[in-house]
């Protein structure tokens, strides 16, 4: 198995699960587990309310959503179920937020609607004409929840091989060798792809197709100064936009105690751009030689420059929350840290808005995880190892 997120050694542990015994082992060109999106993220455990009905995000979020309070509970992973307001502003954000509540009905996720008076008593300082009430959704340290599966797989007898990035693949009658960076090999009979921001070079290593592309979109968050917390209770997020696979820029509290205010959505030059002035070479052509990418930027380009001019201006970064908390002032900010997102883009321009995967014989690869990929780890996990079973036998 290639990649030592939190995908990735939930799938291993599902497998050593029902097959003790196995010898598997966890391959990741990191030091060490979780090292990109599963530590980079606000660390929310979404219930279910935004995704399409009958879509994977639907099922996978509100199944996982249960299993990782379940398996937080029996580890003794710190967990809060703080709850989640999405707030319409204003009437023109009304249709979006019944949207939301009728998608919410479907996927069987517990809601209410409130007014802004019962959206002032959730968050005595947020303001809006209505929003959504998701008491369900919560908070926790996903790296933390990684580091414990990566104890489970290790019990359970398998392996971490860590600091070692798979360069090539050499398909055989009966297996890979993958080939890693020092020229070593590693033999395996079935292969599983969970590698995130590099998950479509691995499949296509493997003879997968190139569509879709991973581009990286890197997001960057504030963090509320300690005197300032109080300003928000739980989670705050506004009503997102339809046409695109992000949630918005929202406000979130943190298991740590910290007050997190972002992400931003900018197209970045590398898959580990987490200083922005960070450019890869190889990443970088990647994303530009991608059809995809220009088609897409013909069809954004005004969210485009709004990204840009948020990711330059704190001010202008501040001034987007306080429509929701009108008492924030870019003092009461500093600065947080930032993740990659690792969105795949189908060719014609299209981002993928649910979870994609690759089968063929002897490998199951995962092409697109992202948000709410922390959230369902646990049921994907199952619904990898049952396609990993069925094409390896």
């Amino acid at each position: 198995m290639v990649g030592a997120g939190i995908v990735g050694l939930a799938t291993a542990r599902e497998l050593l699960a029902r097959r003790p015994g196995l010898r598997l082992a966890v391959v990741d060109r990191a030091a060490q587990v979780a090292a990109h999106q599963t530590s980079r993220n606000s660390g929310v455990i979404h219930a279910g309310i935004y995704y399409a009905p009958g879509s994977l995000k639907a099922r996978l979020c509100v199944d996982g959503a249960r299993r990782m309070y379940a398996y937080c509970e029996r580890r003794g992973i710190a967990t809060e179920r703080v709850g989640k307001l999405v707030v319409a502003l204003d009437d023109g954000d009304l249709p979006g937020l019944a949207e939301l509540e009728r998608r919410a009905a479907v996927n069987g996720v517990r809601i209410r609607r409130v007014d802004g008076d019962g959206l002032r008593e959730i968050e005595p300082h947020c303001t809006g004409v209505a929003a959504l009430h998701s008491p369900d959704t919560g908070i926790v340290d996903f790296a933390v929840v990684a580091r414990a599966l990566a104890e489970d797989v290790r019990g359970a007898g398998g392996e971490l091989l860590l600091g070692r990035e798979i360069r090539s693949i050499v398909r055989r009658a009966r297996g890979r060798t993958l080939v890693d960076q020092h020229g070593e090999a590693i033999e395996t009979v079935a292969l599983i792809g969970c590698a995130g921001g590099w998950s479509d070079r691995l499949a296509v290593a493997d003879g997968g197709p190139q569509d879709p592309r991973i581009v990286p979109f890197r997001g960057a968050y504030l963090r509320l100064r300690p005197e300032a917390r109080h300003l928000v209770r739980g989670l705050i997020y506004p009503v997102p936009n339809p046409d695109l696979p992000f949630l918005g820029v929202h406000l979130t509290r943190h298991v740590s105690g910290d007050v997190l205010l972002g992400p931003t959505a900018l197209l970045v030059g590398a898959r580990d751009a987490y200083a922005l002035h960070r450019v890869r070479r190889r990443d970088l052509g990647a994303t530009l030689r991608w059809p995809g990418t220009w088609r897409v930027a013909r069809r954004f380009w005004r969210p485009a420059l709004t990204e840009l001019a948020t990711a330059a201006s704190r001010r202008a970064f501040v001034r987007g929350f306080a429509r929701y908390v009108p008492e924030l002032r870019v003092a009461d900010v500093q600065p947080g840290w930032a993740g990659v997102r690792a969105q795949a883009l189908a060719r014609d321009g299209r981002l993928v808005d649910d979870f994609v995967f690759d089968e063929r014989p002897g490998a199951v690869h995962v092409r697109n995880a992202p948000s709410p990929a922390a959230t369902s780890s646990l049921a994907i996990a199952d619904l990898i190892a049952d396609r990993a079973e069925a094409t390896m036998t």
